[in-house]
Formats: structure tokens, C-alpha cells, sequence
């Protein structure tokens, strides 16, 4: 059979004369070339997706009553890179270049930086330079494509941030306009607002490298700061960078339906301790009162926990006692529910009072604070379960103004409350970061010995295609090898 195909080529060669084989390799159904527009709306739907269970377990948000949860018991190990979601913000940029539009490209490097952060969050040092290189020039045929080395966690949340710059100062409102756009209809005024957020969140993530020199983290914050025209800011809970949900197949809450959702999901008992300790009102909209107290719902006595570092049978028989208070009804039964957040109003606010606490720029940071709790509050207040008067009376409280001495860990903490199931694993690591709010791990269930993993192993596949590179990344970084308690740079 074979002989016979190599004589259908030579056949084929000779009748069609000058034609070049690579042409006869072109599928017309399946076109090598799209507008940008086409597949921007993938890209969106992939960033932001940020609504995760398994974050929310691992966070001490939720505790899982069916099995022995990986995510919330700490028995973790590896992760997966970015490079599938990369390459296609690159072939959006191509596309863009192809047909000179502009916006599409510097809204790439905004997808880019935003996957290459996560990519380095989870794992360290990770392939960077030589990857984008690899994947911009469409270079699979040497080693270094093949097998990219990988660049310091210094040098990639450098170009990061270079890239997030480049995009800001870049988009434009006099170029052609964005089709296609679900999270913003193309409006590029809000899309710059989101971007210099999110730098500012990707600086305030490196609070224990302020010194960093090459990074000027201070300075860069500064600069978006000073000067509102050229980097204007999310500025109320309608610019927040989210994806809605709709009453469609396809389109709806990703827990819609969810049989699981609906029976296995308890909140966990320090979130509520802490909620309860606040008289917090988004207890009322993130989870039930227990089924043992008969009180109504705003009644704070009414909600209990269970405990996510508990065996599963401490908690499956506490939950069949009637004391846990399962997750709210709207995370599964509501199509439309609220959208998931890649980054809100109600944290920028919060990381300008840690920036403000943190000598970074001047201002109110009791400001700050209160606004991005208002703001959070109004996102959350699911068909208006509290009233204004409820939310300026939580807002006077005593236990919520900021105390002296304990700024950082009351914005870390209404940050954390604010992010309840959404924006993906962003709480996990900010309590990576600071240490706030205390994760549980005292109960018999926990794995890894009994202590909270600091990072995700290297997936399995680049030690099958990179082995060199990886390995040397792993004794650069990690005395104790490849493994979940790793500190990597950003946290020494």
C-alpha cells in the first residue's frame, strides 16, 4: 500500500506542474486563518472561568461530605501548565498582526500575562522566554522550542508586568474596535481599567520582594497611581472583569444542576466563626442555616460548620446530625446566579489600603477598606437579602474599622471574605502570601503532614519532554525536590 501512495504523489507532482506539495497539505474545510474576533471569546470564557470548588475547599471556604477531597485535605501534587491556553492568545495576536488590528494584539499580552502569572504561581520558575519565543515564531523544530529552559520566577514576573505595560499604554480607542468581546463589548476604556488593576494585584502579590531592584515593584505602583488619565482604574462594581451567565445550555452557572452542589457542600466552620464573629450578612447568601436549629435565616445562631481538617466520617456525622449549614441553594439551583470574577472593584480596594498600610502610596487605607467591603457587600446581596441600613451598620461596627497594628490582617481577610467562590485560587494565595486568615489544619484528616502545601509539583509531561530543563529548575529552587512544600521566590 505504501508503494502505491508514493506513485499516486509522483503521479500527482508531474500533472500539476509547478505546484509545490506543501499546498496539496491546505485542508479548505479546515482554514489555517480566522479573524481575531473569532477566537477571542474562548480565550475570555478559559481567563475567566474562575469559579472553582476545589479553590473553595482548599481555602476553608467549603468542605466536601462525599469523598476525601484532595483540594481540601491538602493531598495534592501535580499541576498542568498554561501552554495550551498561550498558544491560543498567540494565534489571536498572529491573526491580529495578519489583519492589522491592533487592540487584539495588546489585549493578548494583557491573556498572556495573566496565564503566565498563574503558570508561576503554581509551580516557580517556569518556561518563559524561550517558550513565547518558540510559540510568537512558530519555532517547534530546534531544541531550544522543543525543550525551553526555564527562566527564574524574578525574570518572568518582570516581563509579565513589561507586557501588562506595553498593553495599557497601547490600546486604543482610535483603533480598530474590539468584535467579539464578552466581557466588555469592546469597550477599551474598561479594558485598560482591568488591566492596570490587575498590574497592581500582580505587585502587591510580590509585597515580600519590595526591594527587588530590578522589578522597582514601589515605583511601578506609583506610576499607575499618580496618574489616573493615562492608567485609569476599575471604579465601581460594573467595571469589574467578569463573565456572565445566562439561562442558555451552554451559558449557565457551571454548578447549575449540579447534583453534587446540591447535597455534598457545607461551609466550613472557620469561615463561618469568622462571618459569625463580624455579624457578616453574607453569611445569609453564602450558605443555610443548619437543619437542627429551626431559626430563620438571619438569625447568625442559626449557621454551623463543619470542619475541613475533620476525618470524613466526623463531618458526614455531624451533617447527618443537622448541625452544618450547607452551601446557599443559588450555587446550584440558579442558571444565572452571579458572574465569576477574574478581578473585582471590591479587591482593587482592598489592595490600595495594604498598599496604603505598606508605605507604598499615600492616602486613607480606612478609605480604601470600607469602600472595597461596601462594594463587596452590594456584589453579594443576592435578591437584596440585607438592606442598606444592614450594610452601614456592619460597616460601623467596632470589630470591623481598622486597628492599629492590625491592618494587613483585616483587609486580607474582608479581601478573603469578598472572594467566596470566585476568582479561582487568588484567596489561597493571598493567604500564601500573608498568613491571613489562618487555615485549619489540626484535624485528623489532613494530609500531608499535617501542614498546607506552598506550591503544585511539575507536571508529569515535562519531565517526559523537558527532563534537563525541569530538573535543573527544581535544584535551582528546591532543596527538598520536586514537592508541594517547596517556597518558592516570591515567598522568602
Amino acid at each position: 500500500m505504501k508503494r502505491y501512495k508514493i506513485l499516486f504523489l509522483l503521479t500527482l507532482a508531474a500533472a500539476t506542474g509547478c505546484k509545490k506539495f506543501e499546498e496539496f497539505q491546505i485542508n479548505p474545510n479546515n482554514p489555517t486563518v480566522a479573524d481575531p474576533s473569532l477566537l477571542l471569546p474562548a480565550i475570555e470564557r478559559t481567563a475567566f472561568s474562575t469559579i472553582s470548588a476545589d479553590a473553595a475547599l482548599a481555602s476553608r471556604y467549603l468542605v466536601y461530605t462525599q469523598s476525601v477531597s484532595n483540594s481540601q485535605y491538602y493531598g495534592w501534587q501535580r499541576s498542568g501548565m498554561g501552554y495550551g491556553s498561550i498558544s491560543q492568545v498567540m494565534k489571536m495576536e498572529q491573526e491580529a498582526a495578519r489583519v492589522g488590528k491592533k487592540n487584539y494584539r495588546y489585549i493578548g499580552k494583557f491573556f498572556t500575562s495573566y496565564f503566565i502569572i498563574s503558570m508561576t504561581q503554581t509551580f516557580g520558575d517556569i518556561p518563559y522566554s524561550k517558550m513565547m519565543q518558540s510559540i510568537r515564531n512558530n519555532n517547534f523544530t530546534d531544541t531550544a522550542a522543543i525543550r525551553p529552559g526555564y527562566d527564574k520566577q524574578q525574570d518572568v514576573y518582570k516581563g509579565a508586568l513589561d507586557e501588562l505595560k506595553i498593553a495599557s499604554d497601547s490600546l486604543s480607542a482610535a483603533d480598530v474596535a474590539i468584535a467579539g468581546d464578552l466581557v466588555y463589548a469592546g469597550n477599551i476604556e474598561r479594558w485598560k481599567k482591568l488591566i492596570n488593576s490587575f498590574t497592581l494585584r500582580v505587585l502587591m502579590s510580590l509585597s515580600k520582594k519590595e526591594a527587588e531592584a530590578s522589578l522597582n515593584i514601589k515605583q511601578r505602583f506609583n506610576e499607575i497611581i499618580s496618574n489616573p488619565a493615562k492608567y485609569p482604574l476599575l471604579a465601581s462594581n460594573s467595571d469589574n472583569g467578569r463573565l456572565p451567565y445566562y439561562d442558555i445550555t451552554g451559558n449557565q452557572y457551571p454548578y447549575f444542576n449540579n447534583n453534587s452542589m446540591k447535597t455534598d457542600y457545607y461551609l466550613d466552620s472557620t469561615f463561618v466563626d469568622i462571618l459569625q464573629d463580624l455579624k457578616d450578612p453574607r453569611l445569609f447568601v453564602f450558605g443555610k442555616p443548619k437543619p437542627s436549629g429551626g431559626l430563620p435565616v438571619k438569625d447568625f445562631n442559626g449557621y454551623d460548620g463543619l470542619k475541613g481538617s475533620a476525618s470524613l466520617s466526623y463531618n458526614t456525622a455531624k451533617r447527618g446530625a443537622g448541625n452544618a449549614s450547607q452551601i446557599n441553594d443559588r450555587y446550584a439551583y440558579q442558571a444565572i446566579n452571579e458572574p465569576s470574577v477574574l478581578m473585582s472593584y471590591a479587591e482593587l480596594q482592598f489592595i490600595l489600603a495594604e498598599a496604603v498600610v505598606r508605605g507604598w502610596i499615600t492616602g486613607d487605607a480606612a478609605t480604601y477598606y470600607k469602600n472595597g467591603i461596601k462594594a463587596s457587600l452590594d456584589f453579594s446581596n443576592y435578591n437584596n437579602t440585607y438592606t442598606a441600613t444592614e450594610i452601614n451598620d456592619y460597616l460601623a461596627q467596632a470589630g470591623v474599622a481598622l486597628q492599629a497594628g492590625q491592618e494587613v490582617k483585616q483587609i486580607i481577610t474582608q479581601k478573603y471574605i469578598s472572594m467566596f467562590m470566585n476568582t479561582g485560587w487568588q484567596p489561597f494565595y493571598e493567604q500564601r502570601r500573608t498568613g491571613f486568615p489562618a487555615l485549619d489544619v489540626s484535624g485528623s484528616g489532613i494530609l500531608n503532614g499535617g501542614v498546607v502545601p506552598r506550591r503544585w509539583m511539575y507536571p508529569n509531561d515535562e519531565y517526559t519532554n523537558n527532563r534537563v530543563n525541569v530538573e535543573n529548575a527544581v535544584k535551582a529552587q528546591y532543596p527538598g525536590g520536586d514537592n508541594i512544600n517547596g517556597t518558592m521566590w516570591i515567598l522568602q
